[in-house]
């Protein structure tokens, strides 16, 4: 199997897993808005952060194109821990498997037999990849655009501060004090929407779920 097709296909679990990431490991201080001051809806996502050391949910995923036509749907389980470590199982349609080790991010489509690996050290504080996998002060990265209650549920709207990230904001709901549900709007204007239940909050997760070995037989892209 051609690596272009392994790549177009773990590009689609890239930008939905890596939403997940903004929640829980992005370290420090609330983001701010425009003008400096702290927001409502910085202080309910520094809240969270501020007393979250792992969490573990179920999920479901709705990938919707330019076009607002529904792309795909998928359905999985996440864990992560602070820092620098998480766990993101695709489970359908395409398994796929994605861990942060602490030091590489491996994405392992089952189906093909191939696993990328990418050094954390190269990706950036603003990167999708990276929004909770370290301990960076949040506020060096994003804005809050917008930050308001609908139903019960608190809204906080982030944009990056710097260019050439994969995405250009994202939408978090809090209820309460959990995250729910998250949108990730990328640079072609597609649209990942993720909706979490069994949320649970710093539960004590097997250290073995954030170690990977690619399976016998693996094709290995990229280096660690």
């Amino acid at each position: 199997m051609d690596s272009g097709k392994f790549s177009r296909r773990l590009r689609r679990g890239t930008l939905n897993f890596a939403a997940v990431l903004l929640i829980a490991q992005s370290g420090g201080a609330a983001a701010q808005g425009h003008d400096g001051s702290d927001t409502s809806g910085g202080a309910v996502l520094d809240d969270f952060l501020a007393n979250v050391s792992s969490l573990s949910a179920d999920f479901t995923q709705d990938i919707w194109g330019a076009d607002k036509q529904l792309v795909e749907t998928a359905v999985g389980a996440m864990s992560l821990e602070r820092p620098d470590r998480f766990y993101w199982h695709y489970q359908t349609p395409i398994e796929t498997i994605v861990v942060a080790d602490g030091k590489d991010l491996w994405m392992y489509d089952v189906e093909l037999a191939q696993v990328s690996v990418t050094p954390l050290a190269q990706m950036s504080g603003a990167n999708p990849a990276m929004l909770l996998s370290g301990e960076r002060d949040l506020r060096e990265d994003f804005d809050i655009d917008r930050a308001y209650s609908v139903d019960g549920e608190d809204w906080v709207k982030l944009t990056p501060r710097q260019g050439g990230t994969d995405f250009s904001s994202v939408l978090i709901g809090f209820a309460g004090g959990l995250p729910r549900h998250l949108e990730l709007v990328d640079g072609l204007d597609q649209t990942t929407r993720i909706e979490f239940s069994d949320v649970v909050v710093n539960p004590d997760l097997d250290a073995s779920l954030f170690e990977f070995e690619p399976p016998p037989g693996t094709d290995v892209i990229g280096n660690e």
